[in-house]
């Protein structure tokens, strides 16, 4: 999968995201146990893993303000996380696409919400289509896609406003083995260029170790640092395969 060379506007500053002792859960819920004391460096990418039911997807919401914490703080560069903001972007699982408006639309929506001048959304949308491989779908509607495809259009979607922040929710759990490595290659091409801190959850061990700077264990709280991240080719390598038996252990 190749995506074409396009002149990009400057890179966002990414924002560092801090959890100070937070206690996740729903105000109509059980709490999790434990607490969270957490740092995200600018422009790092933090893998989160754990087994289901231990507070992933929990914690994105709580990152991007959809869900308060029940205790502790959370901040964005210093300062209080309360409700969404348009510079923290979501990516989700399924693909959430709006399935009456074309893939084009769909990318633009971000920006027409923020009110972009229509000639400016239309132009980002057809950029970030390109990169993503997609030229000469837009005109398309989400059922016409596969599903590798409609979450290269999430993509987009989510990165075109140029968010500071990216908060993803297993996007390629749904995806073949095959088309599940291109996106994560996609995904690491993509986002050397945006400034952008992501935190990205998933149940891939492998996934984790090959996408992220660091690996969050959310059960455990342990934070480890990956010895060679975004190297496919290091995947056999004696540090890359001890963190990986650590986790695995840890599971």
């Amino acid at each position: 999968m190749s995506t074409a060379t396009l002149p990009a506007a400057p890179a966002p500053e990414g924002a560092e995201l801090a959890l100070h002792d937070v206690r996740l859960g729903h105000a109509d819920g059980a709490a999790l146990p434990g607490t969270v004391a957490l740092r995200i460096a600018p422009r790092e990418l933090l893998a989160v893993v754990g087994p289901s039911g231990c507070g992933k997807s929990t914690l994105l919401r709580t990152l991007a303000g959809l869900l308060p914490p029940l205790d502790g703080r959370v901040t964005q560069d210093g300062e209080p996380v309360a409700r969404p903001a348009a510079d923290r972007a979501l990516v989700f699982q399924h693909d959430a696409l709006l399935p009456w408006r074309t893939v084009h639309a769909n990318v633009e929506l971000p920006l027409a919400i923020r009110r972009v001048p229509r000639a400016e959304r239309r132009r980002a949308a057809g950029d970030w289509l390109e990169r993503v491989g997609l030229a000469g779908h837009g005109h398309k509607l989400p059922h016409q896609l596969s599903g590798g495809q409609r979450q290269r259009v999430q993509m987009a979607r989510a990165l075109a406003s140029r968010p500071r922040v990216v908060l993803m929710d297993e996007p390629f759990g749904a995806l073949d083995a095959h088309t599940r490595a291109g996106m994560q290659d996609l995904l690491v091409d993509i986002l050397q260029g945006t400034g952008s801190t992501v935190v990205f959850v998933t149940h891939d061990v492998d996934e984790a170790l090959y996408l992220g700077d660091r690996v969050a264990l959310l059960a455990t709280g342990q934070v480890l640092d990956v010895p060679h991240p975004r190297d496919r080719d290091a995947q056999h390598a004696p540090g890359t395969a001890e963190l990986r038996r650590r986790i695995i252990e840890s599971l």
